[in-house]
Protein backbone atom coordinates (compact mmCIF):
# COMPACT_ATOMS: atom_id res chain seq x y z
CA UNK A 1 0.00 0.00 0.00
CA UNK A 2 1.33 3.46 -0.89
CA UNK A 3 1.99 6.03 1.85
CA UNK A 4 -0.87 8.17 0.51
CA UNK A 5 -3.36 5.33 0.80
CA UNK A 6 -2.00 4.48 4.24
CA UNK A 7 -2.55 8.08 5.36
CA UNK A 8 -6.09 8.04 3.97
CA UNK A 9 -6.73 4.87 5.91
CA UNK A 10 -5.32 6.32 9.13
CA UNK A 11 -7.43 9.49 9.00
CA UNK A 12 -10.59 7.80 7.73
CA UNK A 13 -13.75 8.29 9.84
CA UNK A 14 -14.11 4.52 9.56
CA UNK A 15 -11.02 3.99 11.76
CA UNK A 16 -12.55 2.44 14.91
CA UNK A 17 -10.95 4.59 17.61
CA UNK A 18 -14.06 6.34 18.89
CA UNK A 19 -13.20 9.86 17.76
CA UNK A 20 -16.90 10.62 17.20
CA UNK A 21 -17.43 10.41 20.99
CA UNK A 22 -15.46 13.56 21.78
CA UNK A 23 -15.94 17.30 21.20
CA UNK A 24 -12.95 18.74 23.15
CA UNK A 25 -15.11 21.19 25.07
CA UNK A 26 -17.13 22.29 22.03
CA UNK A 27 -20.34 20.85 23.49
CA UNK A 28 -20.02 23.06 26.57
CA UNK A 29 -19.26 26.06 24.36
CA UNK A 30 -22.49 25.43 22.46
CA UNK A 31 -24.39 24.91 25.72
CA UNK A 32 -23.32 28.34 27.01
CA UNK A 33 -23.90 30.08 23.67
CA UNK A 34 -20.23 30.91 23.09
CA UNK A 35 -20.51 28.88 19.88
CA UNK A 36 -23.89 29.31 18.21
CA UNK A 37 -23.45 29.51 14.42
CA UNK A 38 -21.04 28.87 11.57
CA UNK A 39 -18.93 31.97 12.24
CA UNK A 40 -18.45 31.31 15.96
CA UNK A 41 -17.77 27.61 15.28
CA UNK A 42 -15.09 28.64 12.80
CA UNK A 43 -13.51 30.96 15.37
CA UNK A 44 -13.53 28.23 18.05
CA UNK A 45 -12.04 25.49 15.91
CA UNK A 46 -9.51 27.81 14.29
CA UNK A 47 -8.34 28.85 17.76
CA UNK A 48 -8.00 25.19 18.70
CA UNK A 49 -5.92 24.61 15.57
CA UNK A 50 -3.60 27.61 15.87
CA UNK A 51 -3.29 28.05 19.64
CA UNK A 52 -3.38 24.46 20.89
CA UNK A 53 -2.81 21.82 18.20
CA UNK A 54 -0.09 23.93 16.57
CA UNK A 55 1.88 24.22 19.80
CA UNK A 56 1.21 20.87 21.49
CA UNK A 57 -0.09 17.97 19.39
CA UNK A 58 1.61 18.82 16.10
CA UNK A 59 5.20 19.43 17.27
CA UNK A 60 5.08 16.51 19.70
CA UNK A 61 3.73 14.20 16.99
CA UNK A 62 6.57 15.22 14.66
CA UNK A 63 9.19 14.51 17.31
CA UNK A 64 7.59 11.21 18.25
CA UNK A 65 7.75 10.19 14.59
CA UNK A 66 11.50 10.93 14.62
CA UNK A 67 11.92 9.00 17.89
CA UNK A 68 10.19 5.92 16.48
CA UNK A 69 12.41 6.20 13.41
CA UNK A 70 15.46 6.21 15.70
CA UNK A 71 14.05 3.43 17.94
CA UNK A 72 14.35 5.83 20.89
CA UNK A 73 11.63 4.47 23.18
CA UNK A 74 12.69 6.60 26.14
CA UNK A 75 12.20 9.75 24.06
CA UNK A 76 8.76 8.57 22.93
CA UNK A 77 7.80 7.97 26.57
CA UNK A 78 9.11 11.39 27.62
CA UNK A 79 7.16 13.13 24.86
CA UNK A 80 4.02 11.17 25.73
CA UNK A 81 4.29 12.29 29.34
CA UNK A 82 4.84 15.88 28.21
CA UNK A 83 1.76 15.84 26.01
CA UNK A 84 -0.51 14.58 28.80
CA UNK A 85 0.96 17.16 31.19
CA UNK A 86 -0.07 19.89 28.73
CA UNK A 87 -3.69 18.75 28.59
CA UNK A 88 -6.17 21.13 30.20
CA UNK A 89 -8.54 18.72 31.98
CA UNK A 90 -8.99 15.16 33.17
CA UNK A 91 -11.51 14.36 30.43
CA UNK A 92 -9.07 15.49 27.73
CA UNK A 93 -6.43 13.21 29.24
CA UNK A 94 -8.97 10.36 29.27
CA UNK A 95 -9.79 11.08 25.61
CA UNK A 96 -6.11 10.79 24.67
CA UNK A 97 -5.65 7.55 26.57
CA UNK A 98 -8.88 5.91 25.40
CA UNK A 99 -8.31 6.68 21.73
CA UNK A 100 -4.67 5.65 22.01
CA UNK A 101 -5.60 2.31 23.52
CA UNK A 102 -8.24 1.78 20.82
CA UNK A 103 -5.74 2.46 18.03
CA UNK A 104 -3.16 0.27 19.73
CA UNK A 105 -5.55 -2.67 19.99
CA UNK A 106 -6.51 -2.23 16.36
CA UNK A 107 -2.86 -2.33 15.33
CA UNK A 108 -2.30 -5.51 17.35
CA UNK A 109 -5.32 -7.12 15.68
CA UNK A 110 -3.82 -6.13 12.31
CA UNK A 111 -0.54 -7.85 13.18
CA UNK A 112 1.51 -4.91 14.49
CA UNK A 113 2.86 -6.34 17.73
CA UNK A 114 5.00 -3.23 18.29
CA UNK A 115 1.88 -1.54 19.69
CA UNK A 116 1.47 -4.13 22.45
CA UNK A 117 4.00 -2.64 24.84
CA UNK A 118 2.77 0.91 24.27
CA UNK A 119 -0.85 0.40 25.23
CA UNK A 120 0.30 -0.88 28.62
CA UNK A 121 2.03 2.42 29.47
CA UNK A 122 -0.12 4.98 31.38
CA UNK A 123 1.47 7.85 29.47
CA UNK A 124 0.58 6.50 26.03
CA UNK A 125 -1.79 8.75 24.10
CA UNK A 126 -3.53 8.78 20.74
CA UNK A 127 -0.69 10.95 19.44
CA UNK A 128 1.79 8.25 20.50
CA UNK A 129 0.01 5.53 18.54
CA UNK A 130 -0.67 7.86 15.62
CA UNK A 131 3.06 8.51 15.39
CA UNK A 132 3.87 4.80 15.64
CA UNK A 133 1.32 3.91 12.97
CA UNK A 134 2.57 6.65 10.67
CA UNK A 135 6.15 5.45 10.98
CA UNK A 136 5.30 1.79 10.43
CA UNK A 137 3.03 2.55 7.48
CA UNK A 138 5.64 4.65 5.70
CA UNK A 139 3.90 8.00 6.18
CA UNK A 140 6.31 10.93 6.42
CA UNK A 141 6.43 13.16 9.49
CA UNK A 142 5.04 16.14 7.55
CA UNK A 143 2.15 14.15 6.10
CA UNK A 144 1.42 12.54 9.48
CA UNK A 145 1.14 15.96 11.15
CA UNK A 146 -1.04 17.31 8.34
CA UNK A 147 -3.27 14.25 8.52
CA UNK A 148 -3.62 14.49 12.29
CA UNK A 149 -4.56 18.17 12.09
CA UNK A 150 -7.07 17.53 9.32
CA UNK A 151 -8.81 14.65 11.07
CA UNK A 152 -9.02 16.65 14.31
CA UNK A 153 -10.55 19.62 12.51
CA UNK A 154 -12.92 17.30 10.68
CA UNK A 155 -14.01 15.75 13.98
CA UNK A 156 -14.65 19.21 15.44
CA UNK A 157 -16.61 20.19 12.33
CA UNK A 158 -18.73 17.05 12.61
CA UNK A 159 -19.44 17.81 16.27
CA UNK A 160 -20.44 21.37 15.38
CA UNK A 161 -22.80 20.15 12.66
CA UNK A 162 -24.59 17.96 15.20
CA UNK A 163 -24.54 20.33 18.17
CA UNK A 164 -25.44 23.79 16.82
CA UNK A 165 -26.75 22.35 14.45
CA UNK A 166 -25.24 23.29 11.09
CA UNK A 167 -26.11 22.00 7.64
CA UNK A 168 -23.74 19.69 5.81
CA UNK A 169 -22.78 22.40 3.30
CA UNK A 170 -21.93 24.80 6.12
CA UNK A 171 -19.82 22.06 7.68
CA UNK A 172 -17.89 21.54 4.46
CA UNK A 173 -17.42 25.29 4.06
CA UNK A 174 -16.03 25.38 7.58
CA UNK A 175 -13.66 22.49 6.90
CA UNK A 176 -12.50 24.08 3.67
CA UNK A 177 -11.57 27.26 5.54
CA UNK A 178 -9.73 25.34 8.27
CA UNK A 179 -7.83 23.26 5.73
CA UNK A 180 -6.26 26.37 4.24
CA UNK A 181 -4.59 27.04 7.60
CA UNK A 182 -3.11 23.55 8.04
CA UNK A 183 0.03 23.86 5.82
CA UNK A 184 1.29 26.88 7.79
CA UNK A 185 0.56 25.13 11.09
CA UNK A 186 2.49 22.06 9.93
CA UNK A 187 5.47 24.19 8.94
CA UNK A 188 5.55 26.05 12.25
CA UNK A 189 5.19 22.81 14.22
CA UNK A 190 8.18 21.26 12.46
CA UNK A 191 10.31 24.27 13.46
CA UNK A 192 8.98 24.99 16.97
CA UNK A 193 11.56 24.70 19.75
CA UNK A 194 10.55 22.53 22.70
CA UNK A 195 10.81 25.40 25.16
CA UNK A 196 7.97 27.03 23.19
CA UNK A 197 5.62 24.04 23.44
CA UNK A 198 2.30 24.71 25.18
CA UNK A 199 -1.06 26.02 24.05
CA UNK A 200 -2.96 28.98 25.46
CA UNK A 201 -6.72 28.43 25.38
CA UNK A 202 -8.21 29.30 28.78
CA UNK A 203 -11.67 29.12 27.22
CA UNK A 204 -11.06 25.52 26.21
CA UNK A 205 -9.76 24.66 29.67
CA UNK A 206 -12.82 26.12 31.36
CA UNK A 207 -15.25 24.62 28.85
CA UNK A 208 -13.74 21.16 29.26
CA UNK A 209 -13.74 21.41 33.06
CA UNK A 210 -17.39 22.53 33.12
CA UNK A 211 -18.29 19.82 30.60
CA UNK A 212 -17.20 17.17 33.10
CA UNK A 213 -20.24 18.18 35.20
CA UNK A 214 -22.62 19.20 32.42
CA UNK A 215 -26.09 17.84 33.19
CA UNK A 216 -26.99 16.53 29.74
CA UNK A 217 -24.42 15.81 27.04
CA UNK A 218 -23.81 13.82 23.86
CA UNK A 219 -20.02 13.74 23.93
CA UNK A 220 -17.45 12.39 26.40
CA UNK A 221 -15.31 15.54 26.27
Amino acid sequence: MTPLLSLMRLVSPALPVGGYCYSRGLEQAVETGAVRDEASASDWIQALLTRSLARVDAPILARMHHAFRDADTSEVTRLSQLLLALRESSELIAEDRNMGEALGRLLIDLGHDSARSWIQKPSTSFVTLFALTSWEWGITDVDAVAGYLFVTCESQMSAAVRLIPLGQTAGQRLLQHLSTRIPAVVQSAMELAEEDFGGFMPGLAMASAHHEEQYSRLFRS
